[in-house]
Formats: C-alpha cells, sequence, structure tokens
C-alpha cells in the first residue's frame, strides 16, 4: 500500500475471527499469563462469571492483524487500544478500522486510524488508535 493510494473515510477489509478455547490454552502458553479466569471453568464460575474470558491482549492481537494486513507489516509507528468488554468463548469478532486521516510530518507519510473490534451483536470489545508510516509511490 502506498501513501498516495489512500483517503480519508477509507475502511480496511474486515477480519473476522470466533474465539476458541484452543485460542485461551495456546495464548496462555505464548503469553505465560495462566490466570485461571482464562482457562478454569469451574474457578470463574466460582468467582461468580458465566465461563472463562479471552485475554484482552489477543483481542488486541487480533485488530493488530488486521491492521498489519492493511497497512503492511512494519509500517505500524503506534498502537493504542482500551478494552471495552470482555470476551467469551463462542463469540465471533469482526474488525472495523477507518483512516481518519493523512499528514506528512517531515519525510514520513503518515496515515491515522480509528480501529474497533465487535462481536456479532455489534458490541464493541475493543477500541484502539493507530498510525502506519508508508511509502510513497514518487
Amino acid at each position: 500500500m502506498f501513501f498516495e493510494d489512500v483517503k480519508e473515510a477509507d475502511e480496511a477489509p474486515v477480519l473476522t475471527h470466533t474465539l476458541g478455547r484452543t485460542d485461551l490454552v495456546m495464548y496462555a502458553g505464548a503469553s505465560g499469563d495462566f490466570n485461571p479466569m482464562h482457562h478454569d471453568e469451574v474457578a470463574a464460575k466460582e468467582f461468580g462469571l458465566p465461563s472463562v474470558f479471552g485475554h484482552g491482549m489477543f483481542s488486541a492481537g487480533i485488530l493488530a492483524t488486521a491492521l498489519t494486513n492493511y497497512v503492511g507489516k512494519g509500517t505500524l509507528r503506534r498502537y493504542k487500544v482500551r478494552f471495552a468488554k470482555q470476551t467469551w468463548p463462542g463469540e465471533m469478532f469482526t474488525t472495523k478500522i477507518v483512516v481518519l486521516a493523512k499528514r506528512n510530518e517531515g519525510d514520513a507519510n503518515l496515515v491515522d486510524l480509528e480501529c474497533t473490534l465487535s462481536n456479532a451483536e455489534g458490541e464493541v470489545k475493543v477500541i484502539g488508535e493507530a498510525t502506519a508510516e508508508l511509502p510513497s509511490r514518487a
């Protein structure tokens, strides 16, 4: 993707992912986050939860994957997220990424993006913003 190809209000292709319990186990192993609320159904229910819930950083990773699929690997200069709601096994997530602005800072061609991860009911789970530095065709 080149800076000249992007326009304000452009939207990235949607990425979807259904959160499975295997995702939780694999992420726990990779991250070292073995909080029982993410893998132990009995403990989660004893704590008053309906089930185990997803790791926030796994959800942020889904959104980051959609971002890098759109702007290219190695182009993100800033990525900031806020976790809005817990994620639950079986939920299907969709990403939404919108170009907010384009700008030049020195020799850098920057694109500011707004991004969200929502479930099938439209409930926003992760809210984010990012800036990518894109190459120019020139």
